[in-house]
């Protein structure tokens, strides 16, 4: 069994909200958008396993680290994440063909800010998963990660985390 914790959409916010939770984790997934390298850095320095992709605010340092698409199986369920994927009903037109030819068991995208989880019965019964955001960079108001567990080829416990409004702790410019 391993124990999950997903974000994405950082937009370079490198917080002790965001950290701490990292600790609680057997690996660390990112569905892009990180914004500055040091958080990465961060990551990478807890010794965990990272699995993640580039978003498309993200510079050539990022890029270098990791791909725009990533395919693997953990714990026995096959996942892909991408950073501008989509949901049921609109999906990235480009990425439909290799959706319906080699559906994955989790899709995992960033990029809409908006936190999902369900099922697309249309590809499989797919889980199709966006932690919303967890920078502060956005319109969206609650700033938010997924844990959950793999075992066995299942997912369970999954579970959002909210680290507080977006705009909680921000000094307004004069």
């Amino acid at each position: 069994m391993k124990k999950i914790l997903l974000l994405s959409d950082t937009h370079s916010c490198i917080e002790p909200d965001i950290i701490k939770h990292f600790a609680a984790a057997d690996e660390l997934w990112h569905a892009g958008d990180w914004g500055l390298v040091a958080l990465s850095d961060m990551a990478e320095q807890t010794g965990k396993p990272i699995r993640s992709v580039w978003g498309n605010i993200d510079g050539q340092d990022i890029r270098a680290r990791y791909p725009l698409h990533n395919r693997f199986e953990c714990e026995g369920v096959r996942v892909w994440m991408t950073h501008i994927g989509g949901y049921p009903g609109n999906y990235n037109p480009k990425l439909l063909p290799e959706l319906k030819s080699d559906t994955p068991d989790v899709f995992i995208c960033g990029h809409s800010h908006i936190l999902r989880v369900m099922r697309d019965k249309n590809h499989r019964n797919m889980l199709v998963m966006n932690p919303g955001a967890a920078g502060r960079h956005g319109f969206h108001v609650m700033r938010t990660m997924l844990q959950f567990e793999l075992d066995k080829g299942q997912i369970k416990n999954v579970a959002v985390i909210e680290l507080g409004k977006r705009t909680a702790g921000i000094v307004p410019e004069k």
